[in-house]
């Protein structure tokens, strides 16, 4: 059984910056291609960024290119997403997601439907 708890969410005015973190625990974290989705109020659960279990390949919306960065650490089970440069339109709950990968799988995933893990979600508000 896989559990992804997130943190790091919070308050933060526009133009700020915050770090969500996602730990896994129950399985060998390094066999996880991992993404991190939101969702706003009102609106569709979107895509923001994910990672290949190698790390060595990463994928990102269009609307958070060069704000932010999405990193992993296995020794500590943990997939990171900087944001730098928030705007209010990123005011949404933030979702870490997982999949088991083989080892010839090395890519990042922007589909939510290939991922069968997900936490519960943090919230992040930027306010203007």
């Amino acid at each position: 059984q896989v559990q992804l708890v997130e943190s790091g969410g919070g308050l933060v005015q526009a133009g700020g910056s915050l770090r969500l973190s996602c730990k896994l625990s129950g399985r060998a974290f390094s066999e996880y291609a991992l993404g991190w989705f939101r969702q706003a109020p009102g609106k569709d659960r979107e895509f923001v960024a994910a990672i290949s279990r190698s790390g060595g390949s990463t994928a990102y919306d269009d609307s958070v290119k060069g704000r932010f960065t999405i990193s992993r650490n296995n020794a500590i089970n943990t997939v990171y997403l900087q944001m730098n440069s928030l705007k209010p339109e990123d005011t949404a709950v933030f979702y870490c997601a997982a999949v088991r990968r083989e080892p010839y799988m090395d890519y990042a995933s922007g589909l939510d439907f290939q991922y069968n893990n997900w936490g519960q979600g943090t919230q992040v508000t930027v306010s203007s």
